[in-house]
């Protein structure tokens, strides 16, 4: 089916400035061009006119955790349920595509992707990650998908159990973080280096992609050092942390909302809302207003420096956390077209599928979604969800058509 998407002003992931009153043709699931104006010059069986929408690339969170905000139930057969409506109301209400998990138990994460690409179930695109791996008294033990492994052969043989369980990339938490007891602190490091090298071979072995949980300047370096595909929040780095990012060329995904979203840093409705909504320890909300400010001071001298980002949120409920993200990126100084380049071209990097996804250009899968308000002069804007398109297929309308 052929389909022309008229009247529409273009954030096409790629230029600098919006291209205004574009006509974008979808053949089937590929975009097939993308040209000026609104007079269709090629036959098409059905007509969408945008009404001087916005429309850009399908939206990705490159940190996800399918059980946020949980706690997630108890029986697996709800909380596989659960999880797949996360990732659904993500796309549905949220205009987000793609999602790469980074900590799910029981592997749920790798069915829902595979029902999903099958068509059984209409969702988003997920990368799975499976269980995150930890040392025993490590990161994250409060959540069901994290998992205990010690020495170099107890880190080879959970590996080898994700990759067995068909995972798409491995989670290695190389430090603590801010929402944890007191043996759980982000300016710990928690691998040996016997451990850390164990690791990082098998993957190199094995062709899988390393995802580092790494939140002060060692495990940063030494995830930057070994190898790893993504550094994951960065709260405490220094200047060397930076020029490696550089060198590695590595993607860097700071989660900001870990360490911004807190009563007293909270600037509108729904950063409010969220905060009222988690009834976060007061313990642990000292501790995230007490780390932002350093937090803020390097994600800024990432974006300056020109650091491979990408968007990820470590936040639920799905969709909205990717939203939140992308304000605080904004109000940490970031463009709001630096936050959507991040949140769909640098996701679609993140995960390997720049070719295919990721901009509105031709050629690319058309996952595509409409908002009526600008987002570049508002990144709220967002929020006026009007369409979503999954390969070509209108998943949501909230127009007449």
């Amino acid at each position: 089916m052929r389909t022309a998407i008229t009247n529409c002003n273009l954030i096409d992931g790629l230029s600098d400035s919006p291209t205004h009153n574009v006509t974008v043709i979808i053949d089937d699931r590929n975009i097939v061009d993308v040209v000026p104006g609104s007079t269709i010059k090629t036959s098409v069986d059905k007509t969408i006119d945008c009404d001087e929408g916005w429309l850009l690339p399908g939206l990705w969170d490159v940190h996800a955790h399918l059980g946020f905000p949980g706690p997630p139930p108890e029986e697996i057969i709800n909380r596989v349920i659960y999880y797949g409506n996360n990732a659904m109301k993500a796309m549905h209400n949220y205009g987000v595509t793609g999602l790469r998990t980074v900590g799910t138990d029981n592997w749920i994460d790798v069915a829902w992707r595979d029902a999903f690409a099958s068509g059984e179930f209409v969702g988003p695109r997920i990368f799975a990650g499976g269980h995150f791996l930890t040392t025993t008294g490590g990161h994250g033990l409060r959540w069901p998908f994290s998992k205990e492994c010690d020495g170099p052969v107890g880190f080879a043989k959970a590996i080898r159990e994700e990759i067995k369980h068909g995972v798409d990339q491995v989670k290695l938490n190389l430090s603590g973080g801010i929402m944890g007891p007191d043996w759980d602190r982000h300016w710990h490091s928690f691998l040996l280096p016997e451990e850390l090298d164990a690791a990082f071979r098998l993957c190199r072995q094995r062709d899988v992609k390393v995802v580092s949980h790494a939140a002060n300047t060692q495990s940063v370096k030494d995830a930057l050092r070994l190898g790893t595909w993504t550094l994951e929040h960065g709260y405490i780095m220094d200047d060397e942390c930076i020029q490696l990012l550089l060198e590695k060329n590595t993607i860097y995904v700071p989660t900001l909302g870990i360490t911004h979203l807190s009563p007293t840093q909270a600037t509108n409705d729904w950063e409010n809302q969220y905060v009222q909504s988690r009834n976060i320890a007061p313990e642990f909300l000292a501790r995230a207003d007490a780390a932002s400010p350093e937090h803020q001071k390097w994600f800024q001298t990432a974006l300056k420096k020109g650091v491979r980002m990408a968007l990820g949120s470590d936040l639920g409920p799905l969709g909205e956390g990717t939203l939140l993200e992308m304000g605080l990126w904004v109000r940490d100084g970031a463009t709001p077209m630096q936050t959507i380049r991040a949140a769909t071209k640098g996701g679609a990097e993140t995960c390997g599928q720049e070719s295919i996804l990721g901009t509105v250009e031709a050629g690319k899968l058309a996952d595509l979604i409409v908002v009526s308000k600008n987002p570049l002069e508002d990144i709220t804007n967002l929020r006026s969800l009007q369409m979503v398109f999954k390969e070509g297929s209108m998943v949501l309308s909230l127009i007449h058509i």
